[in-house]
């Protein structure tokens, strides 16, 4: 029998991605609009609903707490159960190196502690619920993400701009296949605890190792610079915006990486796209216009993005 899924935020990183994910594993998918759509009603007959709601880091104070009771409210009277995009804002800025299932919780700031009080309320309600926690996204597609809106922005010009240190490991979840994750755990989500928590084992990289595999992907001399934060802290009187980015600037001179007790356990089969390839995808074809790159082979769960010259063949 074919499920529904209801992607709320289908226009987003995460929701985008995971309506294509769920669309190819056959779900019936509905893509809520907050302009004519309203929730309850959306969700009747819905066996998931994916939480991919986010609002600007300014007004998650204000909203984040609205969007949960509405969806709280949801899920009880439909009986969906509810899939979130989980982030490490709830480890805090003294998290260890090693993140997984069992690390403790220690939210250092605003937004940490408005995600850690959005969870702890799907978990008091009753809902189930699935959180599948990850770090910072790489998507085939430019999101405004610290990834295409910083890092690689000007890879046309040459320049790898990286937030901090360059040797700090840090954790990247490739979207493409954080969605397929989350399709194969709601296949499966009555089996699951009512509350279930899920770490995501992407990638973990300095930046000297994102920029090698930049250079190797696109087969250019890159220049890595360290991106200057002084910006963000002359800006933080004027733009709403720069106070949270500065609080979540620990992710990116404090080394972790994203690891499960659980992952391989409960998808075995699940088979993560090389991370060479999840690069080539998510770069566009503007890159270098004069050059023509031949495209990656090998095979994947799903078609990867073939947008562009370095996206992989499938």
């Amino acid at each position: 029998m074919t499920k529904t899924v209801l992607i709320l935020g289908a226009n987003g990183r995460f929701g985008r991605n995971a309506a294509a994910a769920f669309s190819w594993a056959n779900w019936n998918v509905i893509r809520f609009d907050r302009a004519t759509d309203a929730l309850p009603d959306a969700a009747w007959g819905a066996d998931i609903i994916v939480n991919a709601w986010n609002p600007a880091y300014p007004d998650w104070a204000k909203l984040v707490p609205q969007l949960t009771k509405q969806i709280i409210d949801t899920a009880k009277d439909t009986g969906a159960t509810v899939l979130i995009p989980g982030n490490l804002y709830n480890y805090g800025a003294d998290m260890p190196s090693e993140l997984n299932e069992a690390t403790q919780h220690r939210p250092t700031g605003p937004l940490g502690e408005i995600r850690e009080t959005m969870e702890r309320a799907y978990k008091d309600a009753g809902v189930r619920t699935i959180v599948l926690r990850a770090g910072d996204f790489i998507d085939t597609a430019p999101s405004g993400n610290w990834y295409d809106k910083v890092i690689t922005a000007k890879l046309r010009k040459g320049f790898v701009d990286y937030p901090d240190d360059l040797d700090t490991p840090h954790s990247w979840a490739f979207l493409h296949d954080l969605a397929d994750a989350a399709v194969m755990l709601a296949e499966q989500a009555d089996d699951l605890p009512g509350f279930f928590d899920i770490n995501f084992p992407g990638y973990t990289l300095t930046a000297r190792e994102l920029h090698h595999a930049l250079e190797q992907v696109t087969e250019r001399h890159l220049v890595l610079r360290q991106m200057p934060w002084w910006p963000l802290l002359a800006a933080k009187p004027f733009w709403p915006m720069a106070k949270p980015l500065l609080e979540t600037r620990y992710l990116w001179n404090t080394p972790h990486s994203v690891k499960s007790l659980r992952f391989t356990d409960l998808l075995p089969d699940f088979a993560p796209t090389p991370l060479h390839d999840a690069i080539a995808a998510s770069l566009q074809s503007d890159v270098d216009p004069d050059r023509i790159v031949p495209r990656l082979s090998g095979a994947s769960r799903r078609p990867l993005n073939l947008c562009c010259p370095y996206s992989k063949a499938t």
